[in-house]
């Protein structure tokens, strides 16, 4: 049963070198990620508190963090071929944690998948009328789940024809809009709303985007090389905060809102919520797709079983969209941003595990030369639940700097000083049921 639903896109091993795409198919990805409403919603956010090179000061900094941390992460999910959640085992978290790391992937996503949606069903309730919301949010989040259940492959279709589509939305955005204003003095014009501090504009841009981030390897497993981890990175985020983040700054300067749909309806119409729709697709599908590795994971490491991709995926969407159609996701908003506090220090631990500490690096290495998973891992690894937890709690409480990057770098420099000391030590070993060898392709 659960073979014929969708491929299960090596959910628990490693992606081989003949499943690897260039780094253009998953470049468009990445970009299609950072260019969806979210994104035009947060340039027009920046803008409306910061002037024109304020905001693109703050774009800038956000930017420069996350490349960072999309990279680092993003060449450990390269080299290993493995999502973020299977990776996290042989990172600092041992089996229990990195179960712990899929559960979290799998709520947080699932739950935006829903919002998503919600937001999809607003925009197709005024755009085309003919069924209720909820209507439209299960008919939205079913449509997603079709794509996802059917894999990476059909997911960068999907790109290739929603990236441009929104990349259009933009450009005839910008051009019907600021055709009636004076760009140069639009430039030099002081934000239209309260003020937002650079340490604030910086927050938003770094902040909106860290969970993207940090779950990388999910993507970048499919990526053939460092170089194109690289470019993938700069070309998906660069292009992303900046045309799409700063063509928002630009609409909110020139009508005056930052509310999304007033900048979007009064430059294209009905076209304009059409695309918009089309460009949620493309974030959508991640959240899901994500979700369901990050649910796989789990349900492998807790039963002891192999659950299939991709009926775990249509599983989820279906909830999702459920959820979606019952409007009760906004009562788990506060709950989804709460669990986000959890993810930055993730990244921190697996990047200061792989590259300095490197406890468990070796056994990596040595089933990568085999094309298996190391053939067992730690139970748990008390030293990293206590770096994890402490982290999360002063991205959570200290209000000085960036939230995210506080509790990040904090991860990072307690797990290598644990690991100096000698206090990186699991307990147990757990045999890995799914360490078989990557099938020929």
């Amino acid at each position: 049963m659960a073979s014929s639903v969708g491929v299960d896109d090596y959910a628990l091993t490693r992606v081989p070198d003949s499943a690897r795409y260039s780094w253009w198919s998953v470049a468009i990805q990445r970009f299609g990620q950072v260019s969806a409403l979210s994104q035009f919603l947060l340039g027009a956010t920046v803008g409306f508190g910061m002037s024109f090179w304020q905001a693109f000061l703050a774009f800038t900094l956000g930017s420069v963090i996350l490349e960072l941390i999309t990279i680092l992460v993003g060449v450990i999910g390269m080299r290993e071929g493995l999502s973020t959640s299977m990776i996290a085992r042989w990172t600092g978290f041992g089996r229990g944690g990195s179960a712990l790391i899929g559960l979290a992937i799998g709520i947080s996503l699932i739950g935006w998948f829903g919002i998503q949606s919600a937001v999809s069903a607003q925009g197709l309730v005024s755009l085309i009328g003919g069924l209720p919301e909820w209507a439209w949010a299960l008919v939205f989040g079913l449509l997603v789940t079709a794509i996802v259940v059917r894999g990476f492959h059909s997911m960068a279709w999907t790109a290739y024809l929603t990236v441009p589509a929104f990349l259009i939305l933009v450009g005839w955005s910008i051009i019907s809009e600021l055709s009636s204003h004076d760009v140069a003095a639009l430039v030099s014009s002081a934000p239209p709303g309260p003020g937002l501090s650079l340490l604030e504009g910086t927050t938003l841009v770094a902040g909106g985007f860290i969970v993207g981030a940090v779950i990388t390897p999910d993507m970048t497993r499919f990526n053939r090389t460092t170089g194109d981890v690289v470019k993938q990175t700069l070309v998906g985020i660069t292009l992303g905060e900046y045309v799409i983040g700063m063509a928002g700054v630009l609409l909110a300067h020139a009508v005056k809102s930052a509310e999304i749909t007033t900048i979007v309806t009064s430059s294209v119409g009905w076209v304009g919520l059409l695309i918009v729709i089309a460009g949620t697709i493309k974030i959508n599908d991640w959240n899901l797709y994500s979700s369901g590795l990050g649910v796989v994971n789990f349900i492998g490491t807790v039963s002891g079983r192999k659950a299939h991709r991709g009926l775990i995926t249509a599983v989820l969407g279906i909830v999702g969209s459920v959820l979606a159609a019952a409007g009760i996701l906004g009562a788990f908003s506060d709950f989804l941003t709460l669990l986000g506090v959890a993810f930055p220090p993730i990244a921190g631990i697996m990047v200061a595990e792989y590259f300095v500490v490197k406890k468990w690096r070796g056994e990596l290495e040595a089933a990568r030369a085999k094309g298996t998973v190391p053939e067992d891992a730690p139970v748990w690894v008390p030293a990293t639940i206590v770096v994890w937890v402490a982290s999360a709690l002063i991205g959570k409480f200290v209000e000085w700097g960036l939230p995210s990057i506080n509790s990040l770098v904090v991860a990072f420099v307690l797990y290598v000083v644990a690991g100096k000391l000698g206090l990186v030590r699991g307990i147990g070993r757990s045999r890995t049921a799914d360490a078989d060898p990557v099938p020929a392709v």
